[in-house]
C-alpha cells in the first residue's frame, strides 16, 4: 500500500478530502470535487467511518474481487445530513444518520425471497460505490428509496452509529443460530466482532459466554463487557474449560470469529451433540479448511454461515446501541483523521486495536 498527501487547494464549499483506492493496494489521500445531490439523493457530512477487516484486505492488496477503482473506501459510516436532493422527504439537514452498505437490486430471486443480504447484484459502498472515508458521502437515490439511509437517535455519537453496521451483521448471524435462554456460548476470537457476539449472546439470554482470545487486553475488555469466562488458548485448555462449564456436554453454540482453517474442527469438537456452530468469519481459499465431517455426522451438529445483514437488522442494531444493551463505544480504541489513513490502517491490523475510527474533522 502507498499513500500520498496532496496540498489542500480546494475552494471552501467546492471540494473535499477523501481516501481514494486506485487498485493493487494503492491508496491516495487527495482533494476531489464535493458531490452535489441530484434528485432523490442525499449528501451526508461524515462524522466517522470505522475500519473493518475488508478495508484492510483491500488496502493491502489481498482483496480485489468486486472492488472497482477508483473508489473511495469505507462502509461503516455515520454522519449528519448536509443537503437533500429534490424529492427527498422524511429527512432534514442536521439529522444524524447511518447507512447499510449493501444496496439490493430488489429484482433477483434472493431479493424476491426477502434475502436482500444475499443479493448477487447488490452495489456495495467502498467497492463499486464511493464510501465513507471522505469528508462527505453521497447517498445514491436507489439507496435512499430502498431505505438504506437510516435516521439515528440524536444522542448517539457518529462512531456508535457507524458500528451499527458490524453489529447488524453479528445480529444476522445470531438470528440464524437462535441462541436460547440458558445456552452456553463459546466465542472464538476476541476482536471487535467477537466482542459484539459475546455481548449479543448475553442479550439473547445465554447463561454462560466463554471468549477464547490470546491477547490479554482483549480478554480484559471482554470481561468488562459481560463475558463470564475468558481463556488464553495458547496457555490454557479451552476444551477442558468448556467441558467443566457444561458438565461434560459441550457448548450449545460455538461462534468462530477468526478465519483460521484449523479452528473449524476445533469448534466442532467443542460443540455438544445437536449443538450449533457458526462459521461467522470469512476463511481463505488457500489453504482451505479441512473439515472432519464425522464430527457433524455423529454429533448431529448444525453448521451455519453468515453474510451481511438486512435493513431491518441494522435498525435493530441501532436500537440495541441506543438503549445501552450493547456497548460499542468501548470497542473504539483509536481515532485518526483522513490524512492519517496509513497509520489508521496499520493500527487496525495490530493486536492492540479493536476498532479504529477515522474522523474527517479530526486535525482540521
Amino acid at each position: 500500500m502507498s499513500t500520498k498527501k496532496q496540498a489542500n487547494k480546494r475552494l471552501k464549499g467546492e471540494g473535499m478530502h477523501a481516501v481514494v483506492y486506485l487498485g493493487s493496494g494503492n491508496l491516495v489521500v487527495k482533494d476531489i470535487d464535493r458531490p452535489k445531490p441530484a434528485r432523490g439523493e442525499v449528501l451526508v457530512k461524515v462524522g466517522a467511518n470505522t475500519i473493518c477487516g475488508t478495508d484492510l484486505r483491500i488496502a493491502n492488496g489481498t482483496k480485489s474481487k468486486g472492488v472497482y477503482p477508483p473508489v473511495i473506501l469505507g462502509h461503516e459510516l455515520a454522519g449528519t445530513v448536509s443537503e437533500l436532493g429534490e424529492g427527498v422527504t422524511g429527512l432534514k439537514a442536521g439529522d444524524r444518520v447511518g447507512m447499510t452498505p449493501s444496496i439490493a437490486c430488489n429484482a433477483c430471486h434472493q431479493c424476491q425471497d426477502g434475502n436482500f443480504n444475499l443479493c448477487a447484484s447488490a452495489q456495495v459502498l467502498g467497492h463499486d460505490i464511493n464510501g465513507g472515508l471522505a469528508e462527505y458521502f453521497l447517498v445514491p437515490a436507489t439507496a435512499v428509496a430502498n431505505g438504506n439511509l437510516i435516521q439515528a437517535p440524536q444522542h448517539l455519537e457518529p462512531d456508535e452509529i457507524a458500528l451499527a453496521e458490524p453489529l447488524s451483521c453479528v445480529l444476522h448471524g445470531q438470528n440464524l443460530m437462535g441462541i436460547q435462554t440458558d445456552d452456553v456460548v463459546v466465542v472464538i476470537g476476541g476482536g471487535a466482532i467477537g466482542q459484539l457476539h459475546a455481548q449479543l449472546a448475553k442479550v439473547a439470554g445465554a447463561r454462560t459466554v466463554i471468549v477464547s482470545e490470546p491477547v490479554e487486553s482483549r480478554r480484559k475488555i471482554a470481561l468488562t463487557l459481560g463475558a463470564d469466562i475468558v481463556v488464553d488458548p495458547l496457555t490454557e485448555d479451552l476444551a477442558a474449560i468448556v467441558s467443566a462449564a457444561t458438565d461434560g456436554r459441550g457448548a450449545d453454540v460455538v461462534i468462530v470469529c477468526i478465519g483460521v482453517p484449523q479452528l473449524v474442527n476445533s469448534a466442532l469438537e467443542l460443540a455438544r451433540q445437536r449443538g450449533k456452530v457458526s462459521l461467522f468469519a470469512g476463511f481463505p481459499k488457500e489453504p482451505a479448511a479441512q473439515i472432519d465431517a464425522n464430527l457433524i455426522h455423529y454429533k448431529e451438529i448444525t453448521v451455519t454461515g453468515s453474510s451481511n445483514s438486512t435493513i431491518s437488522e441494522y435498525r435493530t442494531a441501532l436500537a440495541l446501541i441506543a438503549d445501552g444493551r450493547v456497548n460499542v463505544k468501548a470497542l473504539v480504541t483509536h481515532r485518526y483523521g483522513l490524512d492519517e489513513i496509513e497509520t489508521a490502517l496499520k493500527t487496525a491490523a495490530s493486536p492492540e486495536a479493536l476498532k479504529v475510527a477515522v474522523e474527517p474533522a479530526r486535525g482540521q
